[in-house]
C-alpha cells in the first residue's frame, strides 16, 4: 500500500518517519513549528536496537560515521574517582554517542528535497471521509495519514487526546553541555589526559550522577542529573551552579564544565508522560515523545522514536493496496502499529523512571554502589553486550528497499 502522509514535527522521530515513508513509496510533508529546522539539545547515545533501526532506514553507515563509541556503561565511578566497574581493552562498545545535531543531519539528508516545511505551526486536525485535513499557520492540506511526532508537549496529542494528562515532573533536573576538550592545553589542567573519562563514564554520587560521552574529536558531552523539589527553578549562571554542585568531584568533571561556554550550558527539568490507552485515533498516530516521552535514564528516548518509525512503515507496507469494503487499510496498519509499539515503549518508560529513582535516591545509593562493586566484572561486561538485555536485543521488521518496490 502507498499513500500520502503529513508528519507533524521535524525532530529525530519526525525525520526518521519521513525517511521510512519514503523507503516504502509514500509521499509526505513534514511540518516543523520552528522557523529553522534544527535539533536542539546537546548529546545522546544510541544502543544496538536503535542502530539496527537506522540500518533498516538505509542510513546505518552514515549514522555510524557520525557517532563515536562510548564506554560509559563500562566505566562506573564514585565522585572521588574510584572505579566500581572499569572498561577493559576489547570490551564490547554497544553504544554510539552523538551530538543530537549530527544524527538529525544524517536523517535530514535522507529526506527527499521539498518535503520539509519550517515555520508551520499546526492549529487544527479534522478527519474527513477517507482522509485527514491539517491546518497550520499559512496552509492546509489533506492526506491519507497524519503522524504526530511533535514532542512531549505535542499539539497533535492535545487536539485529539484532550483528556490525556500533561507531562509529569519526575522530581529531577539536569545540566547538559558540550565541552571543547582541546581547550585543555590552554587551561593547563591536564585533566583531559584521563582516557577512561573521555571515552565515556558514569560517576554515581549521593543524589545524582554525572555522565560523559565523547561525541567527536575535541568534543565531549556531559550531563549532571540530580533531584529537585519543584520544576522551573533556574539560576542566573547555570554553568557556575553546575560547577558548585560538583565541587570536589574527580577530574575530568570540573575541567569539562570549565571547558563549556557558559551560554551553552542547558538546564532542563526531567518529565515523562503517563501511559496512553492508545497511540491511534482513526488515521492519526502518535510517535516518539508525543506518544511515550520517557526519562533519559536508559538512553532510549530517541531510539524508541526511530523504532516507532520503522514499525509504522512496515505495517503500512504490509497492507494490501486495495481496501476491502468497509475497512480502511490505513486504520488496520495503525492498529498493528499500536498493538506492537505501545507495550514495548511503555515498559521502557516505566523502566527508565525506575532507574532514575534508583540512581538519584540518596537512600538507595549505598545499596546500589555495593551491588555494582560486588558484581563480577565478566558478568557486568556480559550485561552490556549488544544482546545483553531485552531492550537492546530488539530486531526491526524489514522494510522493502527502493529497488524491491520497482
Amino acid at each position: 500500500m502507498t499513500g500520502t502522509a503529513i508528519v507533524v514535527g521535524g525532530g529525530i522521530g519526525g525525520l526518521a518517519t519521513a525517511v521510512a515513508l519514503h523507503r516504502i513509496g509514500w509521499q509526505a510533508v513534514v511540518l516543523e513549528r520552528a522557523a529553522e529546522l534544527r535539533e536542539i539539545g546537546a548529546g545522546m547515545s544510541q544502543a544496538p536496537n536503535a542502530m539496527r533501526a537506522l540500518a533498516e532506514l538505509g542510513v546505518g553507515e552514515q549514522a555510524g560515521a557520525a557517532g563515536v563509541p562510548t564506554y560509559s556503561a563500562g566505566n562506573l565511578r564514585l565522585p572521588d574517582g574510584r572505579y566500581l566497574q572499569r572498561a577493559r581493552p576489547g570490551d564490547p562498545t554497544p553504544l554510539l554517542a552523538f551530538h543530537r545535531a549530527d544524527l538529525h543531519r544524517v536523517l535530514l539528508e535522507a529526506v527527499p528535497a521539498g518535503w520539509v516545511r519550517a515555520g508551520a505551526e499546526v492549529t487544527g486536525i479534522q478527519h474527513d471521509s477517507g482522509a485527514v485535513t491539517v491546518t497550520w499557520s499559512g496552509g492546509e492540506a489533506s492526506a491519507d495519514l497524519v503522524i504526530g511526532a511533535d514532542g512531549i508537549r505535542s499539539t497533535v496529542r492535545r487536539l485529539l487526546w484532550p483528556d490525556a494528562p500533561p507531562p509529569r515532573f519526575l522530581g529531577r533536573t539536569a545540566w547538559l553541555g558540550i565541552a571543547d576538550t582541546e581547550a585543555d592545553t590552554e587551561a593547563g589542567t591536564g585533566a583531559f589526559a584521563d582516557a577512561d573519562g573521555l571515552s565515556g563514564s558514569i560517576t554515581m554520587g549521593v543524589g545524582g550522577y554525572f555522565l560523559i560521552h565523547p561525541i567527536s574529536r575535541g568534543r565531549a558531552y556531559w550531563a549532571y542529573v540530580t533531584t529537585s523539589d519543584q520544576p522551573g527553578v533556574r539560576n542566573e549562571d547555570e554553568k557556575s551552579e553546575a560547577a558548585r554542585r560538583l565541587t570536589g568531584w574527580h577530574e575530568p568533571i570540573p575541567a569539562l564544565i570549565a571547558a563549556t561556554p557558559a551560554q551553552a550550558v542547558i538546564h532542563i527539568d526531567i518529565c515523562d508522560l503517563d501511559p496512553l490507552p492508545t497511540y491511534v485515533r482513526g488515521r492519526v498516530a502518535l510517535l516518539g515523545d508525543a506518544a511515550h516521552a520517557m526519562s533519559p535514564d536508559r538512553g532510549q528516548g530517541a531510539g524508541q522514536s526511530i523504532e516507532d518509525a520503522v514499525v509504522l512503515a512496515a505495517a503500512l507496507a504490509d497492507e494490501p493496496a486495495d481496501e476491502p469494503a468497509g475497512e480502511s487499510t490505513v486504520e488496520a496498519a495503525l492498529r498493528r502499529y499500536d498493538t506492537e509499539r505501545r507495550p514495548r515503549t511503555q515498559a521502557t518508560a516505566r523502566g527508565a523512571r525506575a532507574d532514575g529513582r534508583r540512581t538519584t535516591s540518596a537512600a538507595a545509593h549505598r545499596a546500589l554502589v555495593s551491588m555494582i562493586r560486588l558484581m563480577p566484572a565478566p558478568l557486568w561486561r556480559k550485561g552490556i553486550t549488544a544482546d545483553g538485555n531485552a531492550t537492546w536485543r530488539w530486531q526491526p521488521p524489514h522494510l522493502p528497499s527502493p529497488t524491491t518496490r520497482l
